[in-house]
């Protein structure tokens, strides 16, 4: 595995089947986490995934800058997670940041990544349109986001309830 993309619903067990396809990787292993904790669930969350992760991990939190995070990382480990690409695109959305630029690094991190990168992605758009246009923007970038990343990564598979399904 040289680049995968992980797509997935809520709960699909997307993140557990990337991370097991890196784990599968010999060495050192760095998770890059691009969620924030804004209350005190999210903490909580977050400190049980970093504990459930164990010793060969390292976490980078990086909410916005995923191309220099990735760089960072690839120089000191031997395999790479993001999670998730959507919460790092609502991140730059709610910060009212320019998408292409950074889409655009990002797709550039991953072409250069020398270490092996499984990136998580959420898929939003099997359910019903949004009501409001914040929403609406969200899911078509979401779904812009999904397939400039699909078309640049080696692998692409779609996990629903804890099966993966190879679409690349």
């Amino acid at each position: 595995m040289r680049s995968l993309l992980v797509l997935g619903g809520a709960r699909s067990g997307k993140s557990r089947h990337a991370q097991a396809r890196i784990e599968a990787q010999p060495g050192r292993l760095c998770y890059i986490a691009t969620g924030q904790a804004f209350d005190g669930e999210m903490t909580e969350r977050i400190a049980r995934h970093r504990e459930d992760r164990g010793p060969r991990w390292t976490t980078l939190e990086e909410p916005l800058d995923l191309a220099g995070a990735i760089d960072r990382a690839a120089r000191g480990a031997d395999a790479v997670l993001v999670d998730c690409l959507t919460l790092w695109l609502s991140n730059l959305m709610l910060a009212d940041l320019p998408l292409d630029g950074p889409v655009t690094a990002l797709q550039e991190a991953i072409r250069r990544c020398p270490v092996p990168l499984a990136l998580v992605s959420n898929e939003v758009g099997l359910s019903i349109v949004p009501e409001n246009a914040l929403a609406r923007r969200f899911r078509d970038e979401a779904g812009r986001l999904n397939q400039t990343i699909a078309a640049t990564v080696d692998e692409v598979e779609f996990v629903a309830a804890g099966l993966p399904l190879k679409l690349k």
